[in-house]
């Protein structure tokens, strides 16, 4: 996929040879149909553990930002500051984005046409990442089951989390970016 643009009844790319679509029929309204899905699994993912830590006998949960204050106070800032980029700010984030590329499309807005197809193109990237909390508490379970001394084992909030991450990429690619231009090229053609 090379983002080329070709006149709508080209079913093949001239340059890369892949193949053409016209439009994604209500992107709108399933983009922000499941973007609200993802806000409604972001609030239980935050406030439910993550993963439970069985020590000795005593199990304790820990959520997300549980887990990144803990962290820091083990002398791990790094790791912490990784989780809490990745797991906290770059969800909020592309959903946020995303909410505001289907509000400005709805409102037909012509402003920095570029800058929100390039914040589109950054969110659908960056979106991916969110998974690194995801693989952190996969690869505790894995590694750290120390003979009954110390257990970890994953909370309900990673499905929810992986959820969240899930529907926001799918978001992501139901939101036809061509929507952006769309009012640019109905004023081009009415002068």
């Amino acid at each position: 996929m090379c983002l080329k643009l070709a006149p709508a009844d080209v079913r093949q790319c001239p340059r890369c040879g892949s193949a053409m679509h016209v439009r994604k029929n209500d992107s709108i309204q399933r983009t922000l149909a499941l973007l609200i899905t993802a806000c409604l699994l972001y609030i239980p993912a935050n406030l439910y553990p993550v993963m439970y830590t069985d020590s000795l006998g005593s199990a304790e949960g820990t959520t997300i930002m549980g887990g990144v204050v803990l962290l820091i106070n083990l002398g791990s800032a790094p790791v912490a500051l990784v989780i809490f980029i990745f797991s906290v700010m770059v969800p909020s984030a592309k959903l946020m984005a995303m909410f505001y590329l289907v509000w400005s499309v709805q409102q037909q807005s012509s402003l920095d046409l570029r800058k929100r197809s390039t914040l589109y193109r950054i969110t659908e990237f960056v979106g991916k990442w969110s998974m690194v909390d995801i693989f952190v508490v996969t690869i505790l379970v894995a590694l750290v089951q120390l003979g009954g001394i110390l257990t970890i084992k994953p909370g309900i909030a990673a499905l929810l989390f992986a959820g969240v991450v899930i529907i926001t990429m799918i978001a992501a690619e139901n939101f036809d970016s061509r929507l952006i231009w769309d009012n640019m090229e109905e004023k081009n053609s009415a002068n």
